[in-house]
């Protein structure tokens, strides 16, 4: 994917300059927990301050160029830039929220002037490219390429629609990879929908993917993981599974993750870690076993299939469109989860940095695995069977090892889910938090911690002997245990566990075809809307301005197939995403204007006397 570096000028504002001005020049005691950590060395303590962005000792938010003065910003900019940057729904201009000061409800949950996870950046270049890659690589590339397959009716023609949906769902993360650098904050779409296009958009976002996208998604993976968790207990060539018991495995694992990600960032990314490590050792497997076999027509079954070499790779090829738009779909339903890594973005140590390199890294690499694994499945099964099985992964390992191979391939794809159900859990966790932090959902969500006391507050003397060796283990460096969104995830656990026994997920296909790609455009789009706005701002990484167009257009084309193909099915997601409109004007629009109001006058009558005020 052709990418640009800008070129750092120092008239520009960059990334780290707009969280500068987050520092405690507008709250003395913003940052009263930090400097009171009794754990941390007065050097190192230093080093934390000088590598924050939030804090006012970084060199970033003073002038260094021959002056002491702060840096000047655009005076003709869109933007307006207020004391506090966290979080982010302030808006002075009609359709376009600046980078400025919190909401009235969010700065009265603290903000970033309280106990937050941006404040203690732990993310590294390797968790953020075990998130990516642990969601996209889950069970879809084990499980079901038939919809590919079948659908454009060649070996040949599927491969090619594998690359053209792998090129396009990068395009979406290099563009969302710009946003994330100029805008280095969690929430991902929803924050940057919310500086481009207004709070109503962010909102709505967040209606929809808190409700129904990420808890669906994520259900879905619950319940595969746990079919083909039984399946290896049971017998991989199991006819069928137990609905219930596969249910209760999934929400078994679910409720697993949930745990790990509460009791720290660490153990999260560990778990994230590991298991990428492990996938790529599985499609590699899968790849050498496909050479070996063609090689040698070594097969269990006695018969290894020469489909391969009988055949040419296009012969079948469909030459309907239609088909060729559902394939093409497919394949980029299977590439999904390509956005996640910006929801966390504001805890990586070096956002603009790492963000575009995690991209980058990850998306040709996930691209080269899905064509090797397909070009092996190819090579290995025969075409009628590989277009009619949802579970090719267990017959790749029945055809070639037998049934010892479906059951170790049964286990390989458990694991996958795993992977892929612990990777969202967490990400998920965050836009939750986010939009806590906003106010558009109950403000003790966006909470830190446990109980009354935040985590990572008590001092290692008063900590027990197992407590500092489980700290030691698996806690977080500076923070310790349960520094991490307990109600968040808390709350992604019982929505997700109510679609997990709801089950119902044939809608949600169309769902995410109409609503998620609605707001990927959205979000895109507004890259190209900030380049004309924002010229002027410091982006550390840039895309070329064809690949946001090329995505927009690509979203444009998927929304039109839906609207036409299933008219009514849109028409019903369409009505739920509008039915967050009245909600906002209900619970989220005008609220700091009101409050703004009632704080300057002054006046301590109770807010229950309101007749009072109206005589002024």
């Amino acid at each position: 994917m052709p990418t640009q570096y800008s070129a750092l000028h120092p008239s520009a504002r960059d990334s780290l300059e707009l969280a500068s001005l987050a520092s405690s020049a507008g709250d003395p005691d913003a940052y009263s927990d930090t400097d009171s950590r009794p754990s941390i060395s007065s050097s190192r303590k230093l080093s934390l301050e000088r590598e924050d962005p939030l804090d006012h000792n970084n060199p970033a938010a003073r002038a260094e160029f021959g002056s002491r003065q702060r840096r000047s910003y655009s005076v003709t900019s869109n933007f307006d830039f207020a004391a506090n940057l966290f979080p982010l729904s302030s808006s002075n201009a009609p359709g376009y929220t600046p980078l400025g000061a919190p909401t009235s409800t969010a700065h009265r949950n603290g903000g970033l002037g309280g106990v937050s996870l941006e404040k203690h950046k732990t993310l590294t270049y390797l968790n953020g490219l075990s998130l990516i890659i642990g969601l996209i690589i889950g069970s879809g590339i084990f499980s079901s390429p038939s919809q590919v397959n079948a659908n454009v009716g060649s070996p040949g023609a599927s491969l090619i629609v594998w690359v053209l949906s792998g090129v396009l769902a990068w395009t979406g993360a290099a563009s969302y990879a710009e946003l994330g650098g100029a805008i280095p904050l969690n929430g991902g779409a929803q924050a940057y929908l919310a500086k481009i296009m207004g709070e109503l958009a962010s909102f709505l976002f967040t209606w929809v993917a808190v409700l129904v996208l990420k808890p669906g998604s994520t259900a879905i993976i619950a319940i595969i993981m746990g079919e083909y968790l039984v399946r290896a207990v049971i017998g991989a060539q199991a006819e069928t599974v137990n609905p219930w018991v596969a249910k209760g495995v999934g929400l078994g694992g679910l409720i697993l993750v949930t745990f790990f990600n509460c009791v720290s960032t660490r153990l999260g990314t560990r778990v994230n870690d590991t298991l990428m490590f492990l996938k790529f050792i599985a499609l590699i497997g899968v790849t050498v076993v496909g050479i070996v076999v063609a090689l040698t027509g070594f097969s269990a079954s006695g018969t290894a299939s020469v489909d391969w070499k009988n055949q040419s790779w296009f012969d079948g090829t469909s030459t309907d469109g239609s088909h060729w738009a559902v394939a093409l779909y497919a394949g980029l339903w299977a590439y999904d989860g390509w956005d996640n890594t910006n929801y966390v973005v504001g805890e990586f140590r070096n956002p603009s940095r790492d963000l575009p390199r995690v991209i980058h890294t990850a998306m040709p690499l996930v691209i080269v695995c899905y064509l090797l694994a397909n070009v092996s499945y190819f090579l290995v099964l025969p075409l009628d069977a590989l277009n009619s099985t949802n579970t090719v992964a267990v017959m790749f390992g029945g055809q070639v090892f037998g049934p010892i191979g479906a059951l170790i391939f049964a286990l390989i794809v458990s694991a996958s889910c795993f992977g892929a159900l612990n990777s969202t859990t967490f990400t998920s966790s965050r836009l939750v938090y986010a939009a806590a932090k906003e106010g558009y959902i109950p403000t003790i969500i966006g909470r830190v911690g446990i109980g009354s006391r935040e985590a990572g507050t008590s001092t290692i003397r008063s900590r027990s002997w197992f407590s500092k060796r489980l700290r030691n283990m698996v806690g977080d460096e500076e923070t310790g245990l349960f520094f991490t969104p307990v109600y968040a995830l808390a709350l992604n656990c019982v929505l997700t566990g109510i679609y997990v026994v709801v089950g119902e997920f044939g809608e949600l296909v169309t769902f995410y075809g109409v609503a998620g790609y609605s707001f990927y455009f959205l979000t895109v789009l507004g890259l190209i809307i900030l380049r004309v706005k924002e010229p002027n701002l410091e982006r550390p990484y840039k895309t070329w301005i064809t690949t946001p167009i090329i995505f927009c257009c690509v979203s444009l084309f998927l929304l039109s197939r839906a609207i036409f193909a299933q008219p009514l099915k849109t028409l019903i997601v369409v009505t739920f995403v509008l039915s967050g409109i009245p909600v906002y004007f209900l619970r989220i629009h005008g609220r700091d204007q009101v409050t703004k109001r009632e704080t300057s006058s002054g006046d301590s009558t109770p807010s229950w006397m309101f007749w009072k005020r109206w005589r002024r």
